[in-house]
């Protein structure tokens, strides 16, 4: 790849975009973009870094610049267009993430859920004992000069992912998901044997995902978990109110003793990832050891925040199993309180198709209260509704219909789970808004 000094971002607030452009502007790039006016959360580490962010304008657009597209643009943009037409280089965001990697040590974190909050625990861990770089999924990325690792979240949708060649390869799971995109499981699973080919030194997977045991593979599949024959054992697991602990055993051999201040028992399962990683590079256990304690999360995973003696805990979960594991987390750390889960599905698509598992999952919680379904650009309406995933609650479940907040405030006092991949913080908000004015 030829290093421009001009990076332009079309897209720039996305999540992975807005990281590759701290990461290029950390080593010392000119790096500017544009993207909607409207405010995201991802532009906060841009304007402080001092990058450039405008309105979408072919003007914007100036001789020299390499351009990186976001994935979600198509060739009829206006800005896409104008880059073609004055000949600039220009590369789809996962086609230059392919390129950027190739000097680095890359692990590359997938699976259908829990890819981001490994990625910053990995992340986290090994810039503690290393130079590290990396881009995570809520935004974050950081270029270290003379960097030894590229940590990176790889995303399967649309098979984004396969256009890496990671050096090692981390996949939490294997579920269905993205049914507008994928047709079933067995395509889901064909999209990830695709990135198992094309890693180079070994894969690190979760033991007890059944599809992950079907990847045929030419480097050795390390399986890590909580059973006799995982590879990497978490035995002697202790989970309190402050987090959790366990000792490691690699083939039945003790390597070290961790714990983390997180909560849920894919936490432990994160981390078990990390430290494979950290095994195979022969890095010192204690050091790892101290940096996976001091490691606190990861932006809209688990997010706390106290108003009065009401909890209110902000994540992104958007499928079944990352609202059974945000669920299990809060129980382990809330395990006298009431448990109020707020949802906002995500697409109709994925509503509809996992609907059995929205139910169970969901059904954990003491009290749901579920929102309209958010839907995307490609997917404005579909033949199911929120109301129909409340239906089925077999506590009940109330719709918040026009996102009048009112219901939730009956709540006040307890632990309120808000989970979404849509706008569901702007519910949060005048929710918490209404909390504060009611003191």
């Amino acid at each position: 790849m030829t290093y421009m000094t001009k990076y332009y971002f079309i897209g720039i607030k996305g999540s992975g975009m807005s990281a590759l452009a701290l990461i290029l502007h950390d080593l010392g790039n000119d790096v500017s973009g544009s993207d909607i006016d409207q405010y995201t959360f991802t532009q906060k580490p841009l304007t402080a870094a001092g990058i450039p962010m405008y309105p979408f304008d072919p003007a914007n657009l100036q001789e020299g610049m390499t351009v990186i597209r976001g994935n979600a643009f198509r060739d009829d943009n206006p800005e896409i267009q104008q880059a073609k037409k004055m000949g600039l280089t220009m590369y789809r965001y996962n086609e230059f993430l392919g390129e950027f990697m190739k000097p680095y040590t890359s692990i590359g974190i997938s699976g259908t859920h829990g890819k981001t909050s490994t990625t910053g625990l990995l992340a986290h861990t090994l810039s503690g004992v290393a130079k590290t770089s990396y881009l995570i999924g809520d935004g974050t990325g950081k270029g270290v000069p003379g960097a030894r690792f590229f940590v990176y979240e790889a995303d399967e949708y649309e098979r984004h992912f396969v256009s890496y060649h990671p050096d090692y390869a981390v996949i939490t799971n294997i579920d269905y998901d993205h049914p507008d995109y994928y047709k079933d499981i067995d395509d889901v699973v064909s999209a990830f044997q695709q990135e198992a080919n094309q890693t180079k030194k070994a894969i690190f997977a979760w033991g007890d995902d059944p599809h992950v045991h079907e990847l045929k593979t030419d480097v050795p599949i390390y399986f890590y978990g909580l059973k006799d024959t995982d590879d990497f054992q978490a035995v002697n697991v202790v989970r309190t109110t402050k987090g959790s602990s366990f000792d490691v055993l690699f083939h039945k051999q003790p390597i070290g003793h961790y714990a983390v201040s997180l909560f849920g028992e894919h936490s432990i399962l994160n981390s078990l990832a990390v430290v494979g990683v950290a095994h195979l590079e022969k890095m010192d256990p204690a050091k790892v050891a101290q940096e996976l304690v001091s490691f606190d999360g990861v932006k809209r995973r688990f997010a706390e925040t106290d108003y009065g003696t009401t909890k209110v805990i902000d994540d992104y979960a958007h499928h079944p199993n990352e609202i059974r594991a945000t669920l299990d987390a809060a129980r382990q750390k809330f395990p006298d309180r009431k448990i109020v889960a707020v949802f906002q599905p995500h697409t109709y698509t994925r509503t509809k198709a996992l609907m059995p598992g929205f139910v169970k999952s969901l059904s954990q919680a003491d009290a749901v209260y579920v929102f309209p379904i958010f839907g995307s650009v490609r997917e404005s309406h579909g033949n199911v509704s929120s109301a129909d995933l409340a239906a089925k609650i077999p506590q009940g479940a109330t719709v918040l219909e026009n996102g009048d907040i009112t219901p939730l405030l009956k709540e006040k006092g307890n632990v309120l789970v808000f989970m979404g991949a849509g706008d569901i913080q702007k519910y949060e908000k005048v929710f918490t808004d209404a909390l504060q004015a009611d003191k």
